[in-house]
């Protein structure tokens, strides 16, 4: 049943009806939807720790046999039901589904995004209170010895910098540059940068913050703030835009209240946050050099296109379920198709392929195969229907690795 879950995920990622509807069409088994929900019912307490064990032991081989740099993120899952629990829970989605109960995935990964584990929390949780006891709990379980960690701002925090610090983790983590002492931010502005300067900054504790200037990410920026600028334009224009609706979030930060009723933006501190424009800041307490501590940081877009597999090509929501063990097996299920759609990923690069892991994903959508009995000997047989060049190409490298 797992097997064929998985499966299903992989090729065709439906609801629990259509699964079974799937299932019975193209595979030819016959699975009710009830014999389903029984087994997701009990999966995640059975299976689990064996899919993450297997998932952990993989992304080792995968890597070199030792896991030294680990990715932490985290993104939230919306429910279509509107009612809260105990563990869907209404809160900031980062999928702007704010009116909808949710809950929050956390995802380690290694170099190249390769499985190590994942946790469930509330919707209502704080992502910065997830870190270390996500990294004790995997530590303790795959006797995972201290990897540098490596997460982005959002948990960049005074209480998770002294835990990490405290049970001896070296880390990398992105900066709120903005949010610094005004002696260091005047320290970065000083400067002059052109495009690929690096700064170091020394701060207490023998941690320093790592300043990089880029000419696209300055053009990216400056394009960005205009780009709010108009929409805040517009909406204080149309009327709509009201002291009830002003918090500082985003660009609503450039707005400023005029006496009681009157609302304006602030065109000083606009064009006062110029002067950021291409600047990304680093915390780290490592000894790399700061151009390894970019190159290690940048690798965090392996964890994001881990969840925008999940979300996309795997469809792992929206999620209708609202029993817990349920919820938690669709996660389970949804975690191990990730890990072996990443290893046909890897497989394919081994092989020089010109495929996409999303394309051969679509070529399997039309590859069939017929069982047919001998008349005769009543020996029952396979054979593969005719396949074009890239089916041809997918097959053999699955043949030659699996």
């Amino acid at each position: 049943m797992f097997r064929h879950l998985v499966i299903s995920r992989l090729a065709f990622p439906l609801s629990k009806l259509k699964t079974s509807e799937y299932l019975y069409r193209y595979q030819g088994i016959s699975v009710g939807v009830d014999s389903i929900y029984r087994f997701l019912d009990k999966l995640n307490k059975r299976l689990k720790p064996q899919v993450e064990q297997i998932a952990f032991e993989h992304t080792k081989r995968v890597v070199g046999g030792e896991i030294t740099v680990v990715f932490y993120d985290m993104t939230t899952l919306y429910f279509e039901a509107s009612d809260e629990d105990d563990l869907r829970k209404t809160g900031f989605s980062k999928d702007g589904k704010h009116q909808h109960p949710q809950i929050f995935l956390g995802l380690l990964v290694a170099l190249g995004g390769y499985a190590i584990g994942y946790d469930i929390f509330e919707g209502n949780t704080y992502e910065g209170h997830t870190l270390i006891p996500f990294l004790e709990k995997i530590s303790k379980k795959f006797g995972l010895e201290k990897p540098v960690v490596i997460a982005d701002s959002g948990l960049l925090s005074k209480s998770n910098i002294t835990a990490l610090e405290s049970k001896k983790y070296e880390y990398i983590l992105g900066a709120r540059i903005k949010n610094e002492s005004e002696k260091v931010k005047a320290e970065i502005l000083s400067r002059q940068y052109s495009d690929g300067d690096t700064i170091s900054i020394a701060l207490p504790d023998d941690k320093r913050l790592i300043i990089n200037y880029s000419d696209k990410r300055a053009a990216k920026d400056a394009y960005n703030r205009q780009r709010g600028l108009k929409r805040l334009e517009k909406r204080i224009k149309s009327g709509k835009l009201t002291k009830a609706n002003i918090n500082n979030r985003g660009y609503n930060k450039y707005l400023k209240l005029d006496g009681e009723i009157s609302i304006e933006i602030d065109y000083d501190k606009f064009n006062k946050d110029q002067q950021w424009d291409g600047l990304k800041g680093y915390i780290t307490n490592t000894k790399l050099n700061d151009k390894e501590v970019i190159e290690n940081y940048q690798n965090l877009w392996h964890i994001e296109k881990a969840f925008r597999m999940s979300k996309t090509d795997l469809r792992i929501r929206p999620i209708f379920h609202h029993l817990r063990d349920r919820i938690e097996a669709h996660i389970c299920i949804s975690f191990t198709a990730y890990t072996i759609y990443k290893e046909l990923e890897r497989i394919l690069y081994k092989e020089k392929s010109t495929l996409s892991i999303k394309k051969a994903a679509e070529l399997t959508h039309n590859m069939y195969q017929i069982i047919y009995q001998l008349p005769d000997s009543k020996q029952v047989k396979q054979k593969l229907l005719g396949m074009d060049e890239q089916q041809r190409e997918l097959y053999e490298i699955v043949l030659k690795n699996f």
